[in-house]
Formats: structure tokens, sequence, C-alpha cells
């Protein structure tokens, strides 16, 4: 039987396969919400679109979740959650500025053992690292980890990432570490911000006193990166 994808219909897809499990409800706060009837129209949509064989769910989670034809991991997996945060990451950016250039589990060394950001993306014209942590870590684990990033900065090797600025020097993103606990980590060679949400960034960056302390400061780390989300 043959049929025809929509542009909606290749964006949803696309975006599943981007994102690895999205819910029945951010698809449609994404791609539906300017219709009469978004939950009825994104409902059919996405019935048609599994029957077509073309998507996964699971409806261990209410509203269900929609993963890719090819996704690896169990339909009641843990991992679902961790990707659920990782679009609520997104969704929050949205709500001030779509970012760009998203990657979801970037792995930028192209090996085992490199860092591992749950998401880069470019936003507010500057490019992040973000770091999601559900769970509390310890203080060493989490300095490990940092420890990763700054072996990355001395390997030079970001300065060809594809996403990097032509006919401009590279820049080293900064790392948000999106967490509920503040850790006493520290870098000498690019800017670590914590914060609870994206929405905590954005009255940081906002305040009015932020701004000033910021340009007083240059508002730069070491390695030159200005943090541009105004």
């Amino acid at each position: 039987m043959s049929f025809r994808l929509s542009q909606r219909d290749k964006d949803i897809i696309g975006f599943i396969n981007q994102f690895r499990a999205v819910d029945r409800d951010s698809l449609m706060e994404l791609f539906f919400k300017q219709l009469k009837s978004p939950v009825n129209a994104c409902n059919s949509v996405m019935v048609r679109l599994y029957r077509l064989g073309l998507i996964e769910r699971t409806q261990q989670y209410s509203p269900t979740v929609y993963l890719p034809v090819d996704a690896k991991i169990k339909k009641n997996s843990q991992k679902i959650l961790h990707f659920l945060s990782v679009l609520d990451i997104y969704k929050q950016m949205c709500t001030y500025s779509a970012p760009k250039q998203v990657i979801v589990e970037d792995k930028p060394t192209g090996r085992k053992g490199g860092i591992e950001p749950d998401l880069f993306c470019i936003f507010r014209g500057s490019p992040f690292w973000i770091e999601i942590q559900r769970n509390q870590y310890s203080e060493q684990k989490m300095q490990a980890k940092i420890n990763l990033y700054e072996a990355y900065f001395f390997s030079d090797e970001w300065k060809t990432l594809q996403w990097q600025p032509e006919n401009r020097a590279a820049i080293f993103p900064s790392v948000i570490l999106v967490t509920p606990i503040r850790y006493a980590v520290s870098s000498e060679y690019f800017r670590i911000i914590q914060v609870t949400s994206i929405h905590e960034l954005m009255k940081k960056y906002k305040s009015p006193n932020k701004q000033h302390d910021a340009k007083t400061k240059s508002n730069t780390s070491s390695s030159g990166i200005t943090i541009n989300l105004t």
C-alpha cells in the first residue's frame, strides 16, 4: 500500500529519531498547538504513523511515549526518563529561543572514555554542552567528569567540530550542569554553570544586577567565550 507523508509527518518522525523518546504532550505542544483541537489532531497523526510502522511507542507511561522504529532501548527502560529529561531542557530553551545545531547525546571525541554530554546546542548565540544530573553524585565523580572536559580542551580536537564558526577563532562551549545539587567543581579553562533549569539560567543572566556584574567581568571565561543569553 502506498502512502504519502506530509512535511509535518516527516518532521515528527525526524524529531523522535533525534530525541529518542518523546511524549505525546510534547509532540502536541511542538507540532499541533496552533490547531483548534490539538489533542485529537496529535492522537490521530501518531496512531497513523504507528500503524504505518514508522514509529514505535510504549504505553507504560502516561501520556504515551513514542520511540524510533530502531530504538535500542526497552520500552520499560529507565533510559526513557533520561531522554524525556533532555527533551524537557530543549522545550525550556524553546520558550525563549529555539536552540540551533542540536545534538542529543553528543559524542564529540568519537570514542569511548571521552566526554558525552547529554545535549549540545547553540543557544542565544553561545555554544553549550549540557549535562543533566537526575541523581546525586559524589564531588569526586563530578570533578572527574569535568577533568574529561579539560582533557578534551587540551586536545584541540574541538577546534574542528562542524558547528565551529568560519573565519573566526574556535570556541570551546560552556558546560551547563542541570542539577538540584551544587557541586564544588571548577575549571580554569572554560565556564561551568550550575542551575536547576533553563528558566533559572535565564533569570540569572537577565537580572539587571547579574548583567552589570557580567559586563564588569567582561562576561567571558578564560577561553574567551561570551555568554550571550539576552
